[in-house]
């Protein structure tokens, strides 16, 4: 910074402040010779906070993980849209599917939150979850494999 003095923490503090205030992820300032620029990662909505679950009460992600790549297992289910997928309908709340659990087709097996809506995932098929492939709260593309049914 060419001999001038950092910028000052009160400073930092209030922006990020700011940040929290607005649900704004990033904010900037500059002068002449100096940016400063304070980011942080994007929260779920506060009608969906994902709270940290305790690790005895974790969700499995996979029953195994085999080699082969999920996209291409014919029982995939894929994401229809870019978002944050949910297990749950809320927080604290049981997930709509497990490993090992049957499902119906056209159940609901988890929601995905795109642009403060959240969509049903549905069941394209009866059949058994061997695999999920998200986490909660996890964003996920466009074409994902999110878990899959045999």
């Amino acid at each position: 910074m060419s001999g001038r003095a950092p910028f000052d923490p009160e400073a930092i503090r209030e922006l990020a402040k700011i940040l929290t205030e607005t649900g704004l992820t990033e904010i900037e300032i500059s002068d002449k010779d100096r940016r400063l620029r304070v980011a942080r990662a994007p929260v779920a909505p506060a009608s969906y906070a994902v709270a940290p679950a305790p690790a005895a009460a974790a969700v499995p992600v996979t029953a195994e993980a085999p080699p082969d790549d999920p996209a291409d297992d014919p029982g995939a289910v894929t994401s229809p849209m870019v978002g944050v997928a949910y297990l749950s309908s809320e927080p604290g709340s049981a997930p709509y599917v497990q490993v090992g659990q049957a499902v119906q087709a056209g159940q609901t097996v988890m929601l995905i939150e795109a642009m403060k809506t959240f969509n049903q995932i549905k069941a394209p098929r009866a059949g058994t979850v061997t695999r999920v492939l998200v986490a909660n709260g996890e964003p996920v593309e466009y074409g994902q494999p999110l878990l899959v049914i045999a």
